[in-house]
Parts: C-alpha cells; structure tokens; sequence
C-alpha cells in the first residue's frame, strides 16, 4: 500500500462500454438518506455497530463529525486498559483521547509503523509517559485497531488520520464482545510484548470464531493466518452475487475466484480506487474488465481505502487487509469475516453510496 495520505489527481477513464455490458447492474436498494454531516452509523444488532465516513459531508472540510468521536468517546469512557495498533495517527481527537486516558491512570499502550513514529501526534504520546512502539520491519505494520477495557474492540480500514476520517472512504466497526477483544489482545501482545511483526507472528488466536450478537464472526490476523486461503474459499461459495469495495487489489488468486463465478453467472460488482489502478501495474482492473465484469473507478477526490467484500447478500469480509501479496506475506494486518444479514445490508447501502458517486 501507498504510504502516502493524499491521493494523486484522478484520472477520468471512459468505463461506458463496461457499464452497460448487458446484465451487468444488478438492482439497487433504495439510498440511506445521508446526514447532513458524518459519520453514516448502521447498527448490526446487538454488539456491532459500523460506521462510515462520509467525505461529502458539509463539515467533512471542517474536520469534525466523523467516526473518530465516537472512538475518542470510547476511549474517554475506558477505566482500565486502551491498547492501539495503528499504521498512522495525526487526528488530535484521538490523541488527546488517549493523553487524558493516560493521565488518569488507566494503561495505554500503542504499537505503530516506525515509518510514522516520529509525527507530532505519537511524539505527543511518547512525551507524556505512553509506551509507543514501533514495528521495525520491511512490510508494514497495517493494522487500526483498539481494545478498550478487553472488551471492546474498534477495527477496520479507517487509519486514524485527517484524510481517513474526513476525506477518504473507509470503516470503522465497534464490537463488544471479551472473546474477540481476546484475540486481539494476543495479536497486540505479540507486536507489542514479544517484538514479533510481519512473517516473525504466529497463529495464536485463541478464538478464531466468536459470537456477536446474532452475528458468527470469523477472525483473521496476517500473515500468520492465511487469510487468502480462506477468501478464495468464500469467494468460490458465491452463489448469487460479489460486491467489493478495494483500495489496492493485486492478489491474483482473489481475482481468479472472482472471475470463476462470474463466468458461472454469479452477479458481480465492484469499485476500485484510481489512483492505484494508475500507479499499480499489478492491478486486477484490466483483468476484470477483460472479463466483462461491472468494475468502475471511485469518483472520490480523497481515497477510495475499503478492503470490502460482500458475498451472496449475507457476509462481509472487511478490515485492514488490501487484497494484495504484501498484505497476505508480508504486512501486520487483520481481517474480519462477519455472517450476518443485518451487517451485509449495512455494507451493501455503502457499496452503493460509492458505486453510484464512480459512474461517468
């Protein structure tokens, strides 16, 4: 993944032809009336709630009103323990968050990617006493995820920035469940205890399936999880319909599966950032248009950053991991695999908002 914040110039390409292949938009839901400022907030039964940023909001430019106040609130609440691995930090409502935990006694602890340790925002942390530690490695330290209290956990593909909360296109899920917040807590214990990162981890997760709600939740950490494999398997058991929403896609056997099932008539849709469709000589766009499928460009000035997949309606595969080789071999990262309609549908509604902002 691009280590830059700050998308490059869009480049306008002429998708008309694919857009109209014969059957190949499948029918919409009716639109979510959008807030008129973010974040967009679905709840997914008890235990799960989603949140969306919404770089069309009117006060996204003012930098307020976006997913990271209700972390920072979450944070603000926390009475024991806050545990942060993030690629990057610089929204000052997390930082301050996390200073005031720390100075009313509760333990912070932060893992991040050295590449970005010396910004503002972590010497700001590092200067007040909290424990910051950087991963040290070639591939990256990609995960944004925090475990309040060990029982909840704040995930998905939001980095904790300026551009990932108020100008990109990203998630940010809050789950309350002690078993996944488990799992988590020994994939931070790993980085931050151990000193052990990218191909150094082992697969330790002590619950690999969890509970949430109505909701089974399947959870991935990379590399030491092969999460691929297990994708390839999801995408392969399609039977009615692919969206995907993906910042990088690189990783030929997520594209191959997909193909397969278009070719055996499962409907398939998806949207793919420019910018790295541009740069990224490794992309799957030209592959997939080949194919005939229904893939478009986003039409957003900031980044287009889910790592998205919704599968036949009813599961949702998101979290930090691009759908690339680095994120599988090489990068710290984690993956969520959510059963639940009520998720899909939210997920579903964002897939929409982004395909409909990418048409000519």
């Amino acid at each position: 993944m691009s280590r830059s914040l700050i998308a490059c110039n869009k480049i306008i390409l002429s998708l008309f032809c694919a857009f109209w292949l014969a059957g190949c938009v499948p029918a919409q839901p009716s639109p979510t009336s959008l807030p008129d400022s973010g974040p967009i907030v679905q709840s997914a039964g008890e235990g799960l709630d989603i949140y969306f940023t919404d770089p069309s909001a009117p006060h996204a430019a003012e930098f307020v009103g976006g997913p990271d106040e209700a972390l920072a609130a979450a944070i603000d609440a926390a009475r024991l323990t806050v545990d942060v691995a993030v690629y990057n930090l610089n929204l000052w409502s997390i930082r301050d968050a996390l200073l005031d935990a720390h100075a009313r006694g509760v333990t912070v602890r932060v893992v991040t990617d050295s590449d970005n340790l010396d910004g503002r925002e972590f010497q700001d942390l590092i200067d007040a006493g909290i424990p910051v530690i950087g991963d040290r490695q070639e591939g990256l330290m990609h995960n944004k995820f925090v475990i309040i209290d060990r029982y909840e956990v704040w995930t998905g593909s939001m980095n904790f920035t300026a551009n990932g909360a108020y100008e990109d296109n990203n998630n940010l899920l809050h789950i309350r469940s002690r078993d996944l917040a488990e799992d988590y807590l020994v994939e931070f214990e790993e980085m931050f205890s151990q000193d052990m990162f990218g191909p150094y981890t082992l697969p330790l997760t002590p619950n690999p399936v969890v509970s949430v709600g109505d909701a089974v939740v399947e959870v991935y950490f990379s590399p030491d999880d092969h999460a691929q494999e297990r994708l390839v398997g999801l995408l392969d058991s399609a039977q009615e319909s692919i969206y995907f929403l993906a910042y990088s896609f690189t990783a030929n056997p997520l594209g191959d599966a997909i193909r397969r099932r278009a070719a055996a008539g499962v409907t398939v849709a998806g949207v793919m950032e420019a910018e790295q469709v541009s740069s990224n000589p490794g992309t799957e766009y030209d592959a997939f248009l080949q194919a005939g499928l229904n893939v478009l460009l986003d039409g957003n000035d900031g980044l287009m950053h889910h790592k998205v997949m919704i599968i036949d309606e009813s599961i949702v595969v998101t979290g930090s991991y691009n759908f690339s080789s680095s994120a599988e071999e090489r990068n710290d990262e984690n993956l969520l695999v959510i059963h639940d309609q009520d998720a899909a549908r939210a997920f579903i509604e964002e897939f929409w908002r982004v395909y409909n902002r990418a048409l000519p």
